[in-house]
C-alpha cells in the first residue's frame, strides 16, 4: 500500500512530480507490500462443466484451452481460486496485466466510484480522469504528449501511423511538392508487437505470420542486440520507424543493454528514422523502474504501453515527443472507447501505486530474490541453461520444451507461462508479490522439474 505522504503527493487530482528519470532502483531490503481487499473469497457457485461446454461450443477456438483447464471464480492479491475451491499462486498476472494482483482495494474503489458517475462519453468531450492520467504519464518520462487506445497492438498500429506522418511532414517541409518519403519499418529477431495486421508485420514468429501472408511490403528484421545488423536494415530515406522492446518478453526474456539501445538511437538519428520503444509488457514498474528504458537512460521518440496500465481493464497509450505530436492533426487518428473515464480512473489508481518508490523497490528486491532463488534451486538440473530477466520479468531457459512444466506447476498450484521457442519458463507475477510467495513459487518449480525427464 502507498504511504500517506506518497498518496498525498500523487493524487488523482494533481500532477505528479517527475519520477524515475534514469533513477536506479532503491537498494536494500524493504518490507513486503501488503494487499488487502474488501472482497473476501467466497465458496464457488459456478458450474465449471457448463462454462467449458459453452466456451467450446460458442467461442472461436483461437486460444486452445484444454478441457481440464480450471475455471477461475475469484482472486485476491497474487492468488486465485477455481470452482473446486483450489488455490493457485498466480505468476502469470494475466500476462503482465494484473500488476496490483487481484481485487486491490484502491483499484476496486476507483472502478466502482467512477462506474457510479460516468463510464463513457466519447472523445468529443473532456473528462477529468484521462486528463489527469496524461499529466502523470508525461511528467514521468521523456514524452510530451499521449494518445490513448485500447490495447498494445492498437498502440503499435498507431505508432506506425504517427511515424509515417512525421516522415511526410519532414519531406513536405523540405519540399512542399514532395510525393515520396520514408514508409518502411524495422523490428528485431524474437520480437512480439501484436497480432493485428500492421503489428503482425513487425512480429517475428513465423507461426503467427504465415497464415495471414502476404503481409504489407516494406518491413525488415534485424538481429536483436546486433548494431551491425541494425545498420544494414535501417536505411535513410526508406526506414520510417524502428520498433524495439527494451526487454523482450514473448521472445524469451532478453533485456537489451545500454550500448545496444544507445547505438540504435544513434543509427536512427543518422537515418532520420523514428525510434519506438514497445513497453507493452516491460513498462510501468515490471523491471523495477517505472519505465523499462530508464534502466539504461536512453529515450525514444515514441513509447507504446498497455498491459498493466489499468490493472485489468483494456487500455493502451502512445507516448511521444512534441515533434511527433505536431505531425498529427485532428482526424488523423482516433478511437471510440479510448481514454474513457472508467478505464482512466482505474489507471490513475494503478499509476499512483506503481510510481511509488517503495513499490518499485519491492519489485527490484522480489525480482532479485526470484532469479537468485531459481539459480540456487535449479543449479544441478541439466535441463536449465540460464535464468535471466529484469525485475519481475523472469525467464528460465531450458534445453527442451517448457510446456510440460506449465501443466505440472498448475497441478501443484502455480500458474506460469512459456516464451521464446517454447523452451523458456516465463514468470510474470503481480508486482505486489511477497517474499513468501516468491519462495513458494521457486519451491513448486524446483519440484516440478522432474516432469521434464518423463
Amino acid at each position: 500500500m502507498m504511504h500517506a505522504a506518497a498518496a498525498a503527493a500523487v493524487s488523482l487530482r494533481a500532477p505528479v512530480p517527475a519520477l524515475g528519470r534514469a533513477r536506479p532502483p532503491i537498494a536494500g531490503k524493504r518490507r513486503p507490500l501488503q494487499v488487502r481487499s474488501a472482497i473476501a473469497p467466497s465458496p464457488a457457485s459456478v458450474d465449471a462443466d457448463r462454462v467449458r461446454k459453452d466456451e467450446n461450443e460458442c467461442v472461436v477456438n483461437t486460444y486452445g484451452r484444454t478441457l481440464d483447464a480450471p475455471v477461475f471464480t475469484h482472486g485476491l492479491g497474487c492468488k486465485m481460486w477455481d470452482t473446486e475451491g483450489k488455490e493457485y499462486l498466480d505468476f502469470c498476472a494475466g500476462i503482465a496485466v494484473n500488476c496490483l494482483g487481484h481485487c486491490d482495494p484502491d483499484w476496486v474503489a476507483a472502478v466502482t466510484e467512477q462506474a457510479n458517475k460516468l463510464c463513457h462519453v466519447s472523445n468529443l468531450y473532456h473528462t477529468e480522469p484521462g486528463a489527469t492520467l496524461a499529466r502523470k504519464l508525461v511528467d514521468t518520462c521523456f514524452a510530451d504528449r499521449v494518445f490513448y487506445c485500447n490495447s498494445g497492438t492498437e498502440a503499435n498500429e498507431g505508432a506506425i501511423k504517427f511515424a509515417r506522418k512525421v516522415q511526410m511532414q519532414r519531406a513536405k517541409a523540405a519540399d512542399p511538392d514532395a510525393t515520396q518519403w520514408a514508409t518502411e519499418t524495422v523490428s528485431f529477431s524474437n520480437c512480439f508487437h501484436g497480432r493485428t495486421l500492421g503489428a503482425l508485420n513487425l512480429t517475428w514468429k513465423k507461426q503467427y505470420r504465415t497464415p495471414f501472408e502476404p503481409l504489407s511490403p516494406g518491413h525488415s528484421f534485424a538481429t536483436y542486440g546486433d548494431l551491425e545488423s541494425a545498420k544494414k536494415a535501417i536505411v535513410k530515406g526508406k526506414t520510417a520507424a524502428v520498433f524495439v522492446e527494451p526487454v523482450q518478453g514473448e521472445g524469451g526474456i532478453f533485456p537489451a543493454d545500454k550500448a545496444f539501445l544507445q547505438g540504435l538511437k544513434d543509427i536512427c538519428e543518422e537515418a532520420g528514422a523514428v525510434l519506438i520503444f514497445d513497453e507493452v509488457q516491460c513498462g510501468l514498474g515490471r523491471t523495477g523502474y517505472l519505465w523499462g528504458h530508464q534502466s539504461v537512460d536512453v529515450t525514444p521518440d515514441i513509447m507504446t504501453v498497455a498491459k498493466p496500465l489499468a490493472g485489468g481493464l483494456p487500455i493502451g497509450a502512445i507516448l511521444c515527443t512534441q515533434e511527433v505530436a505536431n505531425a498529427m492533426a485532428p482526424g488523423d487518428h482516433g478511437s471510440t472507447f479510448a481514454g474513457g473515464p472508467l478505464v482512466c480512473n482505474a489507471a490513475n489508481a494503478v499509476f499512483d501505486k506503481v510510481s511509488d518508490e517503495d513499490f518499485l523497490a519491492n519489485v527490484t528486491a522480489r525480482g532479485e530474490q526470484l532469479r537468485s532463488g531459481l539459480r540456487e534451486a535449479l543449479k544441478d538440473n541439466g535441463h536449465v541453461k540460464e535464468v535471466r530477466g529484469s525485475g519481475l520479468l523472469v525467464g528460465v531457459q531450458l534445453d527442451c520444451p517448457a510446456g510440460p512444466m506449465v501443466g505440472e506447476c498448475r497441478k501443484n498450484g502455480l500458474l506460469i507461462l512459456t516464451a521464446g521457442a517454447g523452451d523458456v519458463i516465463r514468470l510474470l507475477p503481480p508486482l505486489v508479490a511477497t517474499e513468501e510467495e516468491v519462495d513458494a513459487a521457486v519451491g513448486i518449480i524446483a519440484k516440478a522439474m522432474s516432469v521434464l525427464d518423463k
